[in-house]
């Protein structure tokens, strides 16, 4: 039982070693697609998101590195039409504790800056535009499944983040808080080099 626990121990030490000074890529896509149907017509909405992130990892269970964010949405209601542009930039560390050869747990801390932009039309006339710019932060914790050679899938199921947004034309000022455990599943991938 000795050996056992031993070689276990040295297994779990041994694959934590092995990605030191390694580059990690990784990324979530996410599509959204929501239709209403009311007496006063149909509503339909689109979105579309991409964040890439790409990392060092100089310490056995430390990775710092920088992530980017961009999406899309519109809303289509009858003769109105609503497009938003938004984009974010920032940078992050990473806590990993590997469970096994195969399964780890993380958590991501992430800063940034964001910008967004949106445009409202009716009767395909255009008849407002706003742009804002702001900051967020965000805590997400994660399982990493290693499926080959450090490539794997990340799985989250919520976390902690806090948004803040100033728009440029008109005076307004938005913040928001979020702490969404187990309201959403998150999956993605990740390759370390």
């Amino acid at each position: 039982m000795k050996k056992m626990l031993l070689i276990l121990a040295l297994s779990v030490f041994g694959f934590a070693n092995a990605q030191k000074g390694t580059i990690l890529v990784g990324g979530n896509v996410e599509y959204t697609s929501r239709t209403v149907e009311a007496v006063t017509g149909k509503t339909t909405m689109n979105a579309f998101g991409f964040s890439p992130k790409v990392g060092y990892q100089f310490h056995d269970n430390w990775t710092a590195g920088v992530e980017f964010a961009i999406g899309s949405s519109k809303q289509d209601a009858q003769m109105s039409e609503i497009k938003n542009n938004n984009f974010s930039t920032g940078a992050f560390v990473r806590y990993t504790m590997p469970l096994s050869e195969t399964f780890s747990v993380f958590a991501d801390l992430g800063a940034g800056f964001r910008t967004s932009k949106g445009k409202a039309y009716d009767n395909n006339n255009l008849i407002s535009e706003n742009k804002a710019n702001g900051f967020y932060t965000d805590l997400t914790p994660a399982l990493f499944i290693n499926m080959k050679k450090g490539f794997g899938l990340n799985f989250s199921i919520g976390g902690l983040g806090y948004t803040s947004s100033s728009y440029d034309n008109i005076d307004i000022d938005e913040r928001s808080f979020y702490f969404n455990f187990g309201k959403t599943v998150t999956i993605g991938i990740s390759k370390n080099f």
